[in-house]
């Protein structure tokens, strides 16, 4: 028995999130479903994160024991036959039989689109905020509020299973990246050593918030003060804008083939 960790890319908007749940297809339940009938026994998959329904990952990472000797090269591509094309497994690789993927990572890096040019083809891969005023220099003020330690109670759904919402967010930026269209779209990228549920989200809708009615940006250190989950000053925006692009683990622990990697990050 080894134990392999992934680097996975998937369509969020196909199924219901990550996790195992009621509601059917997830991303782990396929990836699961795959390797059980390759290894003809129960297989478990566990990832760094939990994107939420709608979400997309460019750079998910999960880890599982396999007993079949395969090279993880051969695993790889058998496991195109089993899974939906919504789902790249992008490389895999092994590793020390102590490693977990969730537990052993460093930080996490999200991305959101923000699309100024509204089609039917890009509406379920980018958020469009068209009847919001966006002013991106003041949203780019309101990031100094963000950054290091703080409690994002407010900024997060309740969860009875964590006991602080605690995170420390190392990097955040505002970008705008030009298009194969040639058309800009507006990107807010966050890293930090833990996310909540919903907290990227209610992050994007309190800066168009901020932008919209025109708010001083240190609202943004009276909202996070409020550590109330219930909020009515900015809305949680769609998940369909929202990307998992990286999990980031010392370097001795796992490493990926980065001509994989940096081929899937080229779509934004």
């Amino acid at each position: 028995m080894k134990r392999l960790a992934m680097l996975i890319a998937y369509d969020g908007s196909k199924y219901f999130g990550w996790q195992v749940q009621k509601q059917s297809p997830t991303v782990q339940e396929c990836l699961e479903k795959a390797l059980s009938f390759i290894a003809k026994t129960e297989i478990k998959v566990i990832g760094a994160g939990r994107t939420d329904t709608g979400v997309h990952a460019l750079g998910q990472v999960a880890h599982f024991d396999f007993p079949v000797k395969m090279t993880t090269e051969q695993l790889r591509i058998a496991l195109k036959s089993f899974i939906k094309h919504s789902i790249q497994v992008l490389d895999i690789v092994e590793v020390d039989p102590d490693f977990h993927s969730r537990y052993d990572a460093l930080a996490r890096t999200y991305k959101y689109v923000i699309t100024f040019h509204r089609t039917p083809f890009n509406c379920q891969y980018k958020t469009s905020f068209h009847r919001y005023n966006l002013d991106i220099e003041a949203m780019k003020a309101c990031i100094p509020f963000f950054l290091g330690k703080n409690d994002f109670t407010s900024f997060s759904k309740p969860n009875p299973d964590i006991t602080n919402y605690i995170a420390n967010v190392y990097e955040m930026t505002i970008s705008c990246s030009s298009t194969y269209l040639k058309n800009n779209d507006l990107i807010i990228e966050i890293t930090a050593n833990r996310f909540f549920h919903n907290m990227i989200r209610r992050i994007v809708g309190a800066l168009v918030s901020v932008s919209h009615k025109s708010l001083k940006p240190d609202v943004i250190h009276e909202w996070l003060k409020m550590r109330k989950h219930e909020q009515k000053n900015y809305f949680t925006a769609p998940p369909n804008g929202l990307y998992l692009t990286k999990i980031t683990y010392p370097n001795d622990v796992v490493s990926f083939n980065q001509d994989y990697f940096g081929d899937i990050l080229n779509i934004l």
